[in-house]
């Protein structure tokens, strides 16, 4: 595992990793906002052709747009961030896809929850984000595309937008890949 953007506080011990953001961080290029940023918080491994991970996560939330996930990415173009991303208040679960433009898509969690669970896949094409409340129960979040390029980078990813950093804790996290190519 390799950070991109290192957080200014973390670890990683007996499969959890606890990270402490940095101020106004975070992965946005253009639309509405206007602006391009790519400092956000990322721990990934490379992987090739077709694969599932998944995670649990819970944090201090309180800043708005403060956010943590998964993300998979190729490169400052072409990603994918999806996961918690507070805003008004709220916990939302949230994907982001990026193909040189941001576009972004949330749904409100009841009663903010203390941890949410994901799983994103890839197949061929197609990337699948699910979400659990519970580790147990998945609901389709997401069915996107970003890219026919067989080699990604895939991991955790967080950010402080606006705020000042928050505290978030990254249990469990897995990630199978599958024998079968990209294309």
């Amino acid at each position: 595992m390799e950070w991109y953007n290192e957080p200014p506080s973390w670890q990683d011990q007996d499969g959890v990793i606890q990270v402490t953001t940095g101020s106004k961080t975070d992965f946005w290029r253009k639309t509405h906002y206007g602006f391009i940023r790519d400092n956000g918080h990322f721990y990934f491994r490379p992987v090739a052709g077709n694969f599932v991970t998944e995670v649990k996560i819970s944090g201090q939330y309180r800043d708005l747009y403060d956010q943590a996930g998964i993300m998979v990415r190729l490169d400052a173009l072409h990603w994918l961030k999806c996961g918690i991303e507070y805003v008004g208040g709220v916990q939302q679960a949230s994907v982001v896809v990026t193909r040189d433009y941001s576009d972004w898509s949330v749904v409100p969690l009841p009663q903010n929850p203390a941890a949410i669970w994901l799983r994103v896949s890839r197949h061929g094409d197609a990337l699948e984000i699910h979400y659990s409340l519970d580790g147990q129960a998945y609901t389709m979040l997401r069915l996107a595309y970003l890219t026919l390029e067989e080699r990604l980078q895939v991991g955790l990813m967080c950010c402080s937008p606006e705020g000042s950093g928050f505290d978030v804790t990254f249990q469990g996290w897995k990630l199978r890949v599958e024998d079968t190519a990209v294309n």
